[in-house]
């Protein structure tokens, strides 16, 4: 048996410090103020990355603020003085951003436009999964809107800023483009269909294969958007089996079967499992790392620890991807919201 790496290979001096004030380097990402989120704006903010972190609640994400830079202080008090003076934190900052919400979405990307005139790092990693069997208001599955509908959203309305940031690069660093996915994507079998629901009982089994659709969609759409958009560097990140994040609340507080749903969690974590920081070393190397490259890598799909890897045969079936693109299209469309070709 194969267990996940303990000790990975990570080290931060592996990628390169910015100074904010020279070199403006700007990164929004969802769910940033807790698990593996935290952790990636934590190492982003340390190479002076100024980071947006979009969140539905703001004193949750002002509260997460003000302990991130708490831990950044921590960690450059036992650097040298050498070191102080090369390496620069960036800046932290609050947009509201409700993915639940695509009105919110929408105006949260119009709002970080109206604030910045560049993004290098657009950060896909907010998500929920196994949850019951519900809609949200603008008419969809809820773990379909906030792992993969409102993402879509988000990202396709930053495009123009995100192309433009690759024009006025000077170091032939593209901008990058990241969905956090999930091993689960593989519960997608077989004739993939955008149009299943799986609301079935009982939910503890068909809550996967919605999550599963959910994923799958998600890494077809960095495909396609590798695809479209050839100047971005778009990559899908599996982070590794991460069991202490909140995404288990709620089968953990379902009355008696929570308790032996949190005995087998910690079993699995312990032996897979990896940390929230171990689960953010994937994000951040697909982040920083400058040997990836928009030909080598566009597309792709980076498992824990950035390791390339081969998702499902659905998820890197590029007919599958192609009509998930369309369909994803369509549904928006009637809901009034329009995604230029």
């Amino acid at each position: 048996m194969t267990l996940w790496p303990r000790t990975p290979q990570f080290n931060d001096d592996d990628y390169p410090y910015v100074n904010p004030s020279k070199d403006r380097k700007v990164a929004l990402i969802t769910g940033g103020n807790s698990g593996i989120g935290f952790f990636t704006v934590l190492h982003l903010y340390l190479h002076g990355y100024v980071v947006y972190i979009a969140g539905r609640s703001k004193s949750r994400v002002l509260k997460s603020i003000k302990e991130l830079k708490e831990q950044a202080d921590r960690i450059r008090s036992k650097y040298s003085g050498s070191l102080i003076n090369e390496r620069f934190l960036g800046e932290l900052y609050f947009l509201e951003i409700d993915l639940l919400n695509l009105n919110s979405v929408l105006v949260g990307a119009e709002n970080f436009a109206n604030l910045e005139k560049r993004l290098d790092i657009l950060i896909n990693n907010a998500g929920v999964m196994a949850l019951p069997f519900s809609m949200t208001q603008d008419g969809f599955e809820i773990q379909l809107q906030t792992n993969y509908i409102a993402p879509f959203v988000l990202t396709t309305k930053l495009l123009p800023i995100l192309e433009r940031t690759a024009e006025l690069s000077t170091n032939k660093v593209p901008p990058r483009i990241l969905y956090l996915s999930s091993i689960g994507h593989k519960f997608a079998f077989r004739y993939f269909n955008m149009n299943s629901t799986f609301n079935y009982k009982p939910n503890i089994i068909f809550t996967w294969f919605r999550y599963g659709l959910a994923k799958t969609a998600g890494i077809h759409f960095m495909k396609m958007l590798a695809l479209r958009n050839p100047k971005i560097l778009s990559m899908a990140v599996h982070p590794g089996f991460v069991m202490n994040t909140n995404l288990f609340s709620y089968w953990t507080s379902l009355p008696i079967i929570g308790i032996m749903f949190w005995c087998l969690f910690q079993i699995f974590g312990f032996f897979f499992g990896v940390s929230n920081e171990i689960g953010s070393y994937a994000s951040v190397k697909c982040c920083l790392d400058q040997n990836l490259s928009i030909e080598k890598s566009n597309g792709k799909y980076f498992a824990t620890n950035g390791v390339e890897a081969e998702p499902s045969s659905v998820a890197k079936n590029m007919d599958y991807a192609a009509r998930t693109w369309i369909w994803t299209i369509h549904q928006l469309s009637e809901r009034n919201i329009n995604i230029p070709n």
